[in-house]
């Protein structure tokens, strides 16, 4: 009778040669995918390792491109890829061409928000298909809005949500409602609540009794967006709509400038501006309507598209307009 001892060995020995078969089999088929021709003599395994690793990152660039194609059944905006020069490390293959990355630094670029590798010459042809992962998400405030609302697959940004559901819950009559400002160190320590716990932060009276820092931390997140709520893009369409004098007219142009917005921008936005209408209407006891909104959301949700000071300064006006008539017709332009 074999010894304890002796059938491990044999039953190593047999794991050890259905793993070979398995690889002599995994490499059949990589030849055959590769169109290559094997003799009787095999190559060492030192020459399959680059071909498996060239394998895989087709196979990932195919189950990604795949993915795509069934997210395309459902209506979701369009994000460009956020590409940044990235050195790797080990044996890369571009994503959109399936060449090798040459070279031992910066060999391509990197999409910062949904892990894309590509040639840097690749990058201008691939489509606007970003899918942000949570991987490469670091932060909530200065995120880009699209980015972020896809990385969390929602439809506006958790800190509009959560700071408007705190506000309407017990801060909708209190006098000076978004015209206060709120502690700056209160309002630094909301944002890098939101930066490091996401969703879970705790914003409720228990962790914050005064209201004022929760608009304030909602001011400075609509504030710190890269691209404004009202998009660079949309923003002379704005200003030209507020100039208009017939009311008719006005209210078209203004539905032709909203329907230029991001789908996430343009949500973000109907639902801020329902926030706001609501806060008006209890201008009996914060003191606060249309007007004196606008005034402070102008600026906030809006910005000259470039750095000219003078065109900031003449365009203050309309921006006020633009807010004050999306929340007094909240309702027929959304």
């Amino acid at each position: 009778m074999p010894s304890r001892e002796s059938y491990e060995v044999h039953q190593e020995e047999k794991s050890l040669v259905q793993k070979a078969k398995r690889e002599a089999n995994q490499e059949d088929i990589l030849a055959a995918a590769l169109g290559m021709r094997m003799g009787p003599q095999k190559p060492p395994a030192t020459f399959w390792q680059p071909l498996k690793l060239f394998a895989y990152s087709q196979l990932t660039s195919l189950v990604r491109r795949a993915t795509l194609k069934e997210n395309e059944r459902t209506p979701k905006s369009e994000k460009v890829h956020n590409f940044k020069v990235h050195t790797f490390r080990g044996p890369h293959w571009c994503e959109h061409c399936a060449s090798f990355m040459w070279g031992l630094v910066a060999q391509g670029v990197k999409c910062a928000d949904c892990g894309l590798n590509v040639h840097k010459q690749c990058s201008p042809l691939v489509p606007n298909d970003c899918k942000p992962d949570l991987r490469h998400i670091r932060k909530v405030y200065s995120c880009d809005l699209t980015t972020l609302v896809q990385a969390h697959n929602t439809a506006r940004p958790m800190v509009v949500d959560m700071c408007i559901r705190e506000i309407e819950s017990r801060g909708l009559k209190s006098e000076g409602l978004y015209r206060i400002s709120g502690f700056s160190d209160s309002l630094e320590e909301v944002k890098m609540a939101f930066d490091k716990d996401g969703e879970k932060t705790d914003i409720s009276v228990n962790a914050y009794e005064d209201i004022n820092i929760i608009t304030g931390a909602l001011k400075l997140y609509l504030r710190d967006l890269p691209d404004p709520i009202i998009s660079y893009d949309a923003y002379p369409r704005f200003i030209e709509a507020a100039k208009l004098t017939d009311p008719e007219k006005k209210l078209e142009a203004f539905r032709e400038a909203i329907a230029l917005l991001p789908p996430s921008h343009s949500d973000t936005l109907k639902y801020l501006m329902a926030h706001l209408k609501r806060v008006a209407q209890n201008e009996k006891f914060n003191l606060m309507n249309a007007e004196n909104l606008a005034i402070i959301f102008g600026p906030t949700l809006m910005r000259v598209p470039n750095l000219d000071a003078m065109t900031a300064l003449n365009d203050i006006r309309y921006q006020r307009q633009v807010v004050e008539l999306l929340i007094k017709k909240e309702d027929v332009l959304f």
